[in-house]
């Protein structure tokens, strides 16, 4: 059984991020690049079914300009036995990397489909609902804990009033939240030998899919900072602050 594996090239999750002067993006320049966390996690969990035995074959794919092979190189170095580019300019809005990520999925027919839960930059968390619905695949979202048992997958979901466990039928699509697994580090010369191993580049009209823009990016601003607090005396002044400036109590 084959698994595909989603990665994203995102700015680094220990970079402070800074928008551009005239407002128009995020500032880029000189800034670190790493895979989404959520993605590592994502090719942490296929490495694990497949040194369980449950694969055969890890595959990750990107969609992204040139700069995005990095980030698949790095895939490949903790493990993943070849990688795809989906070739793209500017930025892609969720619902063309799902329908890129379809046309792969009938190339490729993988069993399994894992992605992050949503990358640290959009936070929009939507692909793989989308990719779901787009390819007609069950998905399991948000989980915790993945089990492969014959020809289904069961999947420990973390919602809101605790835990919930499904199990879909293979071919499913899993998207992995932060307390699956703890990803490894490549070694040196896996990195070394991640250079060898092969890359296939696809451009969106050879899979038949127009990478159209439907949203339009108005500006990009920091949040307001925040005031620097007070330290109170006793109780009383605190509840005064409460009542008067908060207007928490009344």
């Amino acid at each position: 059984m084959k698994i595909l594996v989603a990665v994203k090239r995102v700015v680094d999750y220990n970079v402070k991020v800074r928008a551009k002067a005239d407002g128009s993006d995020v500032d880029l320049n000189n800034v670190k690049m790493s895979i989404n966390p959520f993605c590592e996690i994502a090719v942490e969990e296929a490495l694990r079914l497949r040194e369980a035995g449950a694969a055969t074959e890890v595959i990750a794919v990107s969609v992204g300009d040139n700069s995005c092979q990095e980030q698949i190189r790095m895939a490949l170095a903790l493990g993943a036995d070849r990688g795809i580019q989906v070739q793209t300019e500017g930025p892609v809005e969720p619902l063309v990397v799902a329908k890129l990520l379809r046309a792969i999925v009938a190339r490729e027919e993988p069993g399994l489909v894992i992605l992050g839960k949503q990358s640290i930059d959009g936070d929009n968390n939507q692909t793989g609902q989308m990719l779901g619905a787009l390819a007609c695949m069950p998905q399991g979202t948000f989980a915790s804990e993945v089990v492969l048992d014959g020809d289904r997958v069961k999947v420990t979901r973390e919602v809101d009033g605790g835990l919930q466990t499904v199990a879909l039928k293979l071919p499913a699509i899993v998207t992995t939240d932060l307390r699956l697994n703890e990803p490894r580090y490549a070694s040196l010369p896996n990195i070394m030998k991640a250079k060898r191993k092969p890359l296939d580049v696809f451009t969106p009209e050879e899979l038949g899919v127009e990478a159209r823009a439907h949203l339009t990016l108005v500006k990009v601003e920091p949040p307001p900072e925040r005031q620097a607090g007070i330290i109170v005396e006793d109780v009383e002044q605190l509840v005064e602050k409460l009542k008067d400036e908060a207007k928490v109590i009344s």
